[in-house]
């Protein structure tokens, strides 16, 4: 089991809360360096179970130990278990994105790339996006999206497709470790 020290991570996150303490730093006023609940391995189970997947060992380990949602790169992790806020849906165009990634088979589909797919090569954002789940949103329609099915499910992939395209990146540890580290 790939283990997270929950309480590291709190910390590190309380650390970055006091250096900005007026919500400053791009996102920070979303997610307010406060990460979501804890998960159950029966929900986490129940989710996979559903979906037809079973979700990086990272990432899933982060959901019982650290938190579902919440504190994070960008405008922050979005919850996986918990639904949008209805008085969010105008507002958050994440709202469509997790619906899309909740549609049936969508996460069960094995994701199809394995290297930089670069701007002006026509993704169609129903299939090109399949064994992918969006974990935050950047702003202005970009996102990045942890790979759940495929030969480089645990990655996290950052999806720009007016100016750079879908890149991939580290696992889920090291892109939320790194995002930690950054004053």
């Amino acid at each position: 089991m790939d283990r997270w020290d929950a309480e590291a991570v709190r910390e590190r996150i309380h650390e970055k809360a006091a250096r900005d303490p007026k919500l400053t730093v791009h996102g920070a006023a979303e997610h307010r360096y406060e990460l979501g609940r804890r998960r159950t391995e029966a929900e986490v189970q129940a989710f996979e179970g559903a979906y037809g997947i079973r979700l990086p060992e990272s990432y899933r380990t982060f959901l019982v130990e650290v938190g579902d949602g919440g504190a994070g790169p960008a405008y922050g992790l979005l919850p996986l278990l918990d639904p949008v806020p209805e008085e969010h849906w105008d507002e958050w165009a994440s709202v469509d994105e997790r619906r899309r990634d909740r549609t049936p088979g969508f996460l069960a589909t094995p994701f199809r790339f394995t290297g930089h797919v670069p701007i002006g090569r026509v993704l169609d954002s129903d299939t090109s996006l399949v064994g992918s789940l969006t974990l935050c949103e950047m702003g202005c329609a970009t996102y990045y999206r942890l790979v759940v099915n495929g030969p480089c499910a645990g990655q996290v992939w950052s999806h720009d497709p007016d100016w750079g395209g879908f890149r991939p990146g580290p696992d889920f540890r090291d892109w939320y470790t790194a995002w930690l580290d950054q004053p």
